[in-house]
């Protein structure tokens, strides 16, 4: 009878690993804000530098409430905010509890939707206007009269995200911004389609890493802490 030959050594095994981010990375959690005020057409939206600027509507401000608890025990080194004040009212429950001070980035304030701004824009997107239906299917933002330009706001969203990567290497970011911002990063980190990432849910969460000139998309429109039936949040964000 053959006995197994102990002093062999043992094969190597090669197990599947988590992702990390690497060294120097930053992790940025794009998230929309919360559900602002309905529009009205005989009392369009406060403009702030051209900007529609509505409030958050009642049930913004509990989406807002309920992102804080989802990330409240996250590690989390800064707050950003755009210069709208819906993502600064949609930021403040988390701040708050993390004792952070947000900072405003005003490149990640949503597009320009130029003479459909203060509100018109819904009223179209609601009717179905020609122009509104040609910006769906040609994905352009700029097919709106007066809009930003497309490549004008590609540019502005990657040298913010590319400033605030660089301000913040082994970091992880709370950014409360937009939905069309939030497009538009992923698009650009994935070279999708331009709209391929459209309709971010508000209080959604996205992950975003930054590292080097690699930009990785790690999930997209997290919404498990919204639901209505949790009370608390899902998994943390790890």
């Amino acid at each position: 009878m053959t006995s197994r030959d102990d002093s062999r050594p043992a094969e190597p095994e090669y197990r599947q690993i988590r992702f990390r981010p690497p060294p120097g990375a930053t992790e940025l959690l794009l998230i929309r804000h919360g559900e602002s005020q309905p529009a009205h057409p005989d009392a369009p939206f406060p403009l702030v530098d051209g900007h529609g600027d509505p409030e958050l509507a009642p049930e913004g401000f509990d989406q807002a409430q309920r992102v804080a608890r989802r990330l409240d025990t996250e590690r989390i080194d800064a707050i950003y905010v755009t210069n709208l004040r819906r993502t600064g009212q949609t930021a403040a429950p988390l701040a708050g509890r993390l004792g952070l001070t947000p900072r405003v980035e005003a490149d990640l304030r949503e597009v320009h939707l130029g003479a459909w701004e203060g509100g018109l824009f819904r009223k179209m997107i609601a009717e179905k206007h020609p122009v509104a239906q040609r910006m769906w299917a040609e994905e352009r933002w700029d097919v709106i009269p007066g809009a930003e330009p497309a490549a004008a706001f590609e540019s502005r969203v990657r040298q913010a995200i590319e400033r605030l990567a660089s301000a913040h290497p082994d970091q992880r970011l709370a950014v409360f911004t937009h939905g069309g911002v939030i497009g538009q990063a992923l698009a650009l980190a994935s070279g999708s389609r331009p709209f391929a990432f459209h309709g971010a849910d508000n209080g959604s969460i996205s992950h975003l890493i930054v590292t080097g000139g690699a930009w990785l998309v790690r999930r997209f429109n997290d919404t498990a802490h919204l639901d209505p039936t949790l009370t608390r949040a899902a998994k943390p964000l790890t």
